[in-house]
């Protein structure tokens, strides 16, 4: 306290905070799903949040039931899955999802309120544009990774090895002069299917399709549906019983009846180096994730899926909870202080078995001292913390070694 506060002899008795502060880890299983909705009117453009299934019937399916649509088949799937909250922005029919800032916010302008989502999806929606449009707002964001959808048809698997493009109209579509009534002629095949590559591993891609029962069907139709709603409720289990840094494969997918294309190893093996995630069926365990990488390049540092998702979830941890440290005195008792509240914390992250090492100190650091705020950037107004860690990754390939000697057989496991 200053002692200009003290004007008169005497006893004061003070209440002192105690000065500990601890950073809290966010949330990574909060989705956000973009379309359109079976009751085409409901909370128009608004980012809705719903808690379960029963909730969206209530908000975005009509009185009558209506019709499902790609929204809807991807939300029942989230939820069938073990999601538990998200965001449904349900957008005109043929509007892009990219949205628009003004005259009001719409399609992922929306999201950029909400600082909680982490998984993005919008079913259904496999073109160039919107690929671009999921990775950029996923990039951008920071804490959000997108899972992207393949067509529901796909003539040639080796075309998802191949980044699609777009083309703007610009002729009359051609007339075949052979067909009655000079009908258009079909526009060429695409050359590809795959979104470009994310630099920072923020988008997915899941192949292939999965055939469902129809939630909102009577009868229990079976339909195809993209798999990113089922996918997205994969990552919100797994989050739950195990965390973030778990890669989210080798996992039952839930209410998938059949597959729309049955992948060999091979046909995996040429998709896996493109960073498309297989969904396969295997006869004694079901429909199965059997892929857990991002779309950026096979060499790069974000190629895993749960190396991503982790540090989204430690930088956005650290961001909420350092909040205290903006107009702070930028001096050795603050550094102090933030960095031991930053170790504490990749302490915890440390225990439960997200990071590589065998103590604290091979798993992570945490700099924040006069090497890395000199004079210079104090006077910019800066304080710099520097961090690295070790995350774990996932054990992809299991390689076992076996041979023979005399005295019978050996085996060593890498």
């Amino acid at each position: 306290m200053p002692l200009s506060k003290y004007r008169y002899p005497g006893i004061f008795m003070e209440e002192v905070a105690s000065g500990a502060k601890s950073i809290q880890a966010v949330g990574t299983s909060t989705g956000a799903f973009i379309g359109q909705a079976p009751d085409a009117s409901a909370h128009l453009n608004q980012a809705f949040p719903i808690n379960n299934w029963s909730q969206f019937i209530k908000e975005f399916v009509p009185a009558d039931g209506g019709v499902s649509t790609p929204l809807s088949h991807a939300v029942a799937g989230f939820y069938q899955n073990g999601g538990q909250r998200c965001y449904i922005v349900n957008i005109p029919a043929g509007d892009a999802i990219a949205g628009m800032d003004r005259p009001q916010r719409t399609g992922l302008k929306l999201l950029q309120e909400i600082d909680e989502i982490s998984i993005l999806a919008c079913p259904g929606y496999s073109d160039a544009a919107s690929y671009e449009a999921m990775l950029s707002y996923a990039e951008n964001s920071g804490n959000c990774v997108a899972i992207l959808d393949p067509p529901l048809n796909v003539p040639d698997i080796d075309l998802l090895k191949v980044v699609g493009t777009a083309s703007a109209p610009t002729k009359p579509a051609k007339k075949d002069p052979d067909s009655p009534g000079g009908t258009a002629v079909s526009p060429a095949p695409p050359t590809g299917l795959r979104p470009r590559v994310s630099a920072n591993g923020s988008g997915t891609l899941y192949f292939p399709s999965i055939v469902v029962a129809d939630a909102l069907s009577a009868k229990g139709d079976l339909v195809e549906v993209p798999p990113s709603g089922h996918i997205a409720g994969i990552w919100a289990r797994t989050d739950g019983e195990r965390g973030c840094h778990k890669a989210p494969a080798n996992m039952s997918v839930r209410g998938a009846l059949n597959l729309t294309y049955r992948v060999t190893n091979e046909e995996q093996a040429e998709l896996n180096s493109s960073g498309i995630n297989v969904i396969r069926f295997f006869s004694r365990d079901g429909t199965l994730v059997w892929g857990a990488r991002t779309l950026a390049e096979e060499a790069s540092e974000w190629r895993y899926l749960n190396v991503r998702r982790l540090i989204n979830m430690i930088k956005e941890s650290i961001r909420r909870s350092t909040r205290w440290v903006v107009f702070e005195p930028n001096a050795v008792p603050t550094w102090k202080s933030i960095r031991f509240q930053v170790e504490q914390f990749l302490q915890l992250v440390w225990r439960d078995g997200a990071l590589v090492g065998a103590s604290p100190e091979e798993a992570f650091f945490v700099k924040c001292d006069a090497e890395t705020n000199p004079p210079e950037v104090v006077d910019a107004g800066q304080l710099v913390v520097l961090i690295g860690v070790a995350p774990v990754k996932p054990a992809e390939f299991i390689i076992f070694r076996i041979g023979q000697h005399a005295g019978g057989a050996t085996s060593e496991t890498l």
